[in-house]
């Protein structure tokens, strides 16, 4: 992968990281994907965006997807003191969110700063510091004397909330830190695919889409698979690294550094064989690594799509991130140029045979 390729993924990965994009509010991030793709993009009535390159007539439909939306809070309630409760919008360990700065979406389209309150560890009974404190008993501080400063700020019920986390190029230059890389990798990938597929010929029609609500239970991709329409799929992913202490190295499947992550199943999908070999084989043929993946737990967009009509052909594709669902994640940028070359010889690749092969239960 070219030195271009590379910085241009970066640069995707710091403006779309650092958009404002909790689930149900991701304008932000459709904003970018409309601006680095321009002509041909639309959008459908749940929000979701699309930008379809026509192949020939009859050609298979190729959907490429990833959800814009991130992990985030919702302003519930703003107190008498000034002080605001919320809920969660998407997965959150209780643990990773206590004195962490946030950053408030106003219906005016500015930001306001917080943090998550914590008490001194001078206040604590040494019951409380034993036990995780629950989410709900939780609040957050912008600085507001009272409920009614807290409304000239512009902030109000149903507003939303996401990490307040720079993008930082870290010590080792090819690790990147940042909020978000679930999904915004994915959806990196997406934008970075479309503006490579300009330059490449290929068969297919293929559909590059960013989806909402993925967080919250899939529910941007149920709606794209109705308007896309696709004969296959590809999900792209930010999936949680599983490098770390507590997993031996025999039963790693996510390590940054060492390639795109495959995945042949999770709670929610169960990956077409064909599909995934036919992966594994052009991602061996181009010299790409990879890691599979067989997960207990977690979903994507793959649930919905794979089960659109009467059944379409998904893959997950993955850029291995530590601390997903958390203020800070890191990945390696060789990953990301990995998972791009893969995405760009499957483009390249896929044709109607090998589609027909693909779909093809006559075993």
């Amino acid at each position: 992968m070219d030195d271009s390729k590379k910085e241009k993924g970066i640069e995707l990965l710091q403006k779309l990281s650092q958009a404002h994009g909790a689930s149900g509010q991701e304008g932000g991030v459709r904003r970018i994907f409309r601006t680095e793709l321009g002509k041909g993009v639309s959008t459908d009535r749940a929000g979701n965006i699309y930008c379809e390159r026509k192949g020939s007539s009859g050609s298979p439909r190729i959907l490429i997807a990833a959800h814009m939306d991130e992990v985030g809070l919702m302003v519930q309630t703003i107190m008498a003191d000034g002080l605001i409760r919320f809920l969660v919008l998407g997965g959150w360990w209780a643990h990773t969110l206590l004195a962490k700065r946030v950053r408030i979406l106003t219906r005016e389209g500015t930001e306001v700063p917080g943090v998550i309150g914590a008490k001194p560890p001078h206040f604590l009974s040494e019951a409380e510091r034993e036990k995780v404190m629950q989410i709900e008993d939780m609040f957050i501080d912008v600085g507001a004397r009272d409920a009614g400063e807290v409304e000239s700020f512009g902030i109000r019920l149903g507003d939303t909330i996401v990490p307040d986390s720079p993008f930082v190029r870290m010590r080792n230059p090819d690790l990147l830190l940042s909020k978000a890389f679930d999904d915004r990798a994915g959806l990196s990938l997406v934008v970075h695919a479309a503006l490579e597929s300009r330059k490449m010929t290929h068969p297919n029609t293929i559909i590059f889409a960013g989806t909402v609500q993925e967080e919250v239970g899939m529910r941007g991709a149920k709606a794209a698979a109705w308007s896309a329409n696709p004969d296959l799929a590809i999900v792209a992913e930010g999936s949680p690294a599983d490098d770390l202490p507590g997993t031996s190295k025999e039963e790693r499947q996510a390590a940054i550094g060492s390639g795109p992550q495959i995945r042949f199943m999770d709670s929610s999908a169960i990956t077409n064989r064909k599909f995934i070999e036919y992966v594994i084989e052009t991602a061996e043929k181009s010299g790409i690594p990879y890691q599979l993946a067989v997960r207990r737990r977690g979903g994507t967009d793959a649930a919905p799509i794979h089960l659109h009509a009467s059944g379409v052909p998904t893959v997950v594709v993955a850029v291995p991130a530590r601390y997903v669902h958390t203020h800070n994640t890191i990945i390696d940028i060789s990953d990301y140029t990995s998972t791009l070359e893969l995405i760009l010889r499957l483009v390249e690749t896929i044709d109607g045979d090998i589609a027909a092969k693909i779909d093809s239960f006559n075993d």
